[in-house]
């Protein structure tokens, strides 16, 4: 599962997709400009959202 921590303050988070409960998988998003946002993804296709943040930031992400 990937764990998103705060460098900043140490605050971490699980996150689980809500409606298969299988754990978010860490990911890279192209933009156009061709810069990249770090997301979360259900490994299920059930979508993605922005990765967390905390303390302004975004918050890091190891796999345990």
């Amino acid at each position: 599962m990937s764990t998103y921590a705060c460098n900043k303050c140490g605050m971490s988070v699980n996150a689980t997709c809500g409606k298969c409960n299988s754990p978010l998988v860490n990911g890279n998003l192209k933009l156009e400009s061709g810069s990249s946002v770090q997301i979360s993804e259900c490994p299920n296709k059930h979508g993605k959202i922005k990765s967390p943040l905390c303390c302004g930031q975004d918050m890091t992400c190891s796999v345990g």
